[in-house]
């Protein structure tokens, strides 16, 4: 694998996102699931925005975040997503490019706006979400660059864009090219709901398109339909190459070749928001896999980067992971 010319290309919504806090009631009163996505129209976007406190907006989505925790790590990452050409398509670009990830799928020239992520955070760290997908969730087959995934070790795709119907069939057209290429296809489920609207599909792909899986303990009991984590884990082993099984403040397992390494989560002070904490995890995850580290390893980087993301608010990195690293002897 190390022939390639990039570490890792990222395939997943392009959005802003716009981060404030919230307590419960106001979950309640939006009818909101707390620490959820809920998918939701422009016109609702524009009202909750209205009602929301005071906001940090960034350039985000969750393999979004992941590439720019690849990028702080010291890696080569590129990314695959649909933004229109409006101020926040922009905003998204340049960001995205600023921290050195390749990012070249042309803006949509019509349609809906670039997407937005209304993420309301509650003084325990959860986070709830609220998305207006927009232009994001016109992505397609035609949009994906065939040289950029041939190029990268691992191909990592969103479970957050399993929704719209023309966005699966660009992961099938994803994991044709990076397989036909001799590369390896990664995929993070992301949410227990998106999940459960779309178990038989996700099933489908984990079981014949993915080599390495990502999910925490609600989405992979959700994708095998059991409240028991060690049956979850039990059924995805032989369906993938590697799984990597997070669950919060009790680490991590990962799971390979009939091995169960368990991985403990790195110590913070205190929990400020879990905004991209599974997005932060998965990209130290890949940085070590795909630097040839032991699988341990790749489990502690991962920790770690989770550790300093929800040491703040947002999701990218206030330091660079790299140093990070480098002092714990990771890398």
């Amino acid at each position: 694998m190390n022939s390639a010319a990039l570490d890792v290309v990222g395939i997943g919504n392009a959005i802003v996102d716009v981060i404030g806090h919230a307590d419960e009631r106001f979950l309640a009163g939006e009818g909101f699931a707390k620490g959820a996505m809920t998918l939701i129209d422009a016109a609702r976007a524009e009202a909750l925005y209205r009602k929301m406190g005071p906001a940090i907006e960034s350039s985000g989505g969750s393999v979004g975040n992941t590439m720019a925790g690849i990028a702080s790590l010291g890696g080569a990452g590129g990314y695959i997503g649909k933004v229109r050409d409006d101020l926040l398509g922009e905003v998204f670009r340049h960001d995205i490019t600023a921290i050195g990830v390749r990012f070249e799928t042309p803006a949509a020239i019509a349609g809906p706006g670039t997407a937005r992520c209304l993420v309301l955070v509650t003084p325990d760290g959860q986070r709830t979400m609220g998305t207006y997908l927009g232009a994001c969730a016109e992505l397609g087959p035609e949009d994906i660059d065939a040289a950029l995934v041939g190029a990268a070790q691992v191909t990592y795709l969103e479970g957050y864009l399993f929704d719209p119907p023309r966005a699966q069939a660009a992961f099938r057209a994803a994991a044709a090219i990076a397989h036909g290429a001799g590369r390896q296809v990664a995929l993070s489920l992301f949410d227990p709901f998106c999940v459960g609207r779309h178990r038989a599909a996700f099933r489908e792909l984990v079981a014949g398109e993915v080599d390495i899986l990502f999910a925490n303990e609600a989405e992979i009991c959700s994708l095998y339909e059991t409240s028991d984590f060690t049956e979850a884990a039990a059924a995805v082993r032989g369906h993938v190459a590697v799984a990597a099984l997070t669950r919060s403040a009790e680490g991590s397992v990962v799971l390979a070749d009939g091995a169960a390494h368990r991985v403990a989560a790195a110590p913070v002070e205190r929990v400020v928001d879990t905004t991209g904490a599974g997005d932060l995890y998965a990209a130290g995850f890949l940085y070590g896999l795909t630097h040839d580290l032991a699988l341990p390893t790749c489990g502690a980087i991962g920790s770690l980067c989770a550790a300093e993301i929800i040491s703040h608010v947002g999701a990218r990195p206030e330091v660079a992971l790299r140093e990070l690293a480098a002092r714990a002897g990771l890398i």
